[in-house]
């Protein structure tokens, strides 16, 4: 009996010590003392689970200085989405389609970007459009963040969780002295452009002092960064596919990383027979929107290396859906992000949560102006705190790991963007005869 007594006893205590330990942890999460675990940051969510959320409107507003397009939503509990969508070079175009979507959302809870990326998609009797898709990038990645806000995590936490913790980026060259800074700013890793050949574009079969050209520049620039450096090789679909041939197997000898859009993706089957006939590996996908583009070209095995692009292709829900369908084809993820900054970090929340990473592209700055503000590629000047790259990555730990994805807009961004011009695709035409070339 004794035994039985003090057993119950013992019981008791444990009890009343469990219950202590679970007021003393509700009142850590009241005091913020739970810092090294997103998900134990219970006072960092900005509202009541429980809420009734709606979207009550949408601000637009054009970044002409990076090609893109950055969206506000607003809601009726103060919580404000951020997104990003675009085709670049057609920015009021893109407006218009992001102002449509607004007669849908108002009202609707963020929280279900799942459901309401379908409800957008497939109620319009025309699919596949890049116009569409990148409205819908927009508000995607802003519904996305309000979720993580309301909640009180980082977007990659709703989507499984980290699977690493560092994203690897990389630089642009198209010279060896180009290559030399890319080196200087910390990148461990590059891309090399080669649009043209001693100042000259590409016909559609060309002569060997044509291809000689671009094999002394890419000899030049693989000497000046040495065997260790990943140099990828960017074909930008500006080549016939006779010439992108001479080109791939001319090029081998320096071992690239990948040979990206070698030609336009609208012949994958053409694709497909190029990329067998070398061993290395393709990457495209830029211009491609959608789980189901994408499907089509790892179904005849055109690229193993895929590049939608977050502020294209239907955002946060939609990449992550790309990345699952590459992973079944073991291909590897290296998303293109060459315009905003809130799309690049909305990809890199992606990107953190799936197995088939690669490495991803940062913002260009081609289109800003050089004397206006201070710019980077890594956010300066568009959020307020921007991304520092250690040892040629983005740490995520020290980045973005705040609430939603973890960025705030610069305060003085539209004052910024006052006066820039929409930028333009350069027309490119054929030396010779004037005919258009491809882009």
């Amino acid at each position: 009996m004794k035994q039985n007594f003090n057993r119950r006893k013992w019981l008791k205590r444990m009890t009343a010590g469990m219950a202590s330990l679970l007021v003393a942890e509700n009142m850590g999460f009241a005091s913020g003392r739970n810092q090294e675990n997103p998900l134990l940051n219970i006072n960092k969510a900005a509202v009541d689970p429980k809420a009734d959320i709606k979207i009550t409107k949408l601000e637009i507003i054009p970044v002409n200085t990076l090609r893109t397009i950055f969206v506000k939503m607003h809601t009726n509990v103060g919580i404000i989405g951020i997104g990003e969508g675009t085709v670049e070079g057609r920015i009021t175009t893109t407006m218009a389609a992001i102002k449509e979507l607004e007669k849908y959302l108002i009202g609707k809870d963020p929280r279900q970007p799942a459901h309401h990326w379908q409800a957008m998609y497939r109620h319009a009797f025309y699919r596949g459009s890049v116009v569409l898709t990148s409205a819908i990038s927009a508000v995607d990645i802003a519904m996305w963040d309000i979720k993580g806000k309301a909640l009180g995590v980082p977007v990659y936490e709703l989507l499984g969780g980290p699977t690493r913790d560092r994203i690897r980026i990389y630089g642009q060259a198209a010279t060896p002295e180009e290559a030399k800074k890319v080196l200087a700013e910390g990148y461990k890793s590059m891309k090399i452009g080669i649009t043209s050949s001693k100042g000259r574009l590409s016909r559609y079969v060309e002569t060997p002092d044509y291809v000689n050209g671009i094999v002394e520049n890419i000899r030049a620039i693989r000497k000046t960064v040495g065997d260790k450096v990943d140099l990828g090789i960017e074909f930008h679909g500006d080549h016939q596919p006779q010439t992108a041939m001479f080109l791939v197997k001319a090029l081998e000898e320096f071992q690239p990383w990948f040979y990206e859009e070698v030609i336009q993706f609208q012949n994958l089957p053409l694709m497909a027979e190029m990329a067998k006939k070398t061993h290395i590996p393709f990457a495209t996908g830029e211009r491609m929107v959608t789980k189901w583009q994408f499907r089509e070209l790892l179904s005849v095995g055109a690229a193993s290396l895929l590049q939608p692009d977050i502020t294209h292709c239907g955002g946060v829900t939609e990449l992550k859906a790309i990345s699952t369908l590459a992973e079944a084809y073991y291909a590897g993820m290296l998303p293109h992000a060459k315009e905003g900054i809130v799309g690049a970090v909305a990809s890199m929340h992606v990107m953190a949560s799936i197995p088939n990473f690669v490495a991803h592209e940062v913002p260009s700055l081609q289109a800003a102006p050089k004397d206006k503000v201070q710019r980077s590629s890594l956010g300066k000047s568009y959020i307020k705190k921007p991304l520092v790259m250690q040892n040629g990555s983005i740490v995520i730990k020290d980045n973005f790991s705040g609430p939603g994805l973890g960025l705030e807009l610069d305060e003085n961004l539209i004052d910024n963007e006052r006066g820039v011009e929409e930028w333009e695709f350069p027309e490119m035409y054929d030396q010779e005869d004037g005919s258009v070339l491809d882009h």
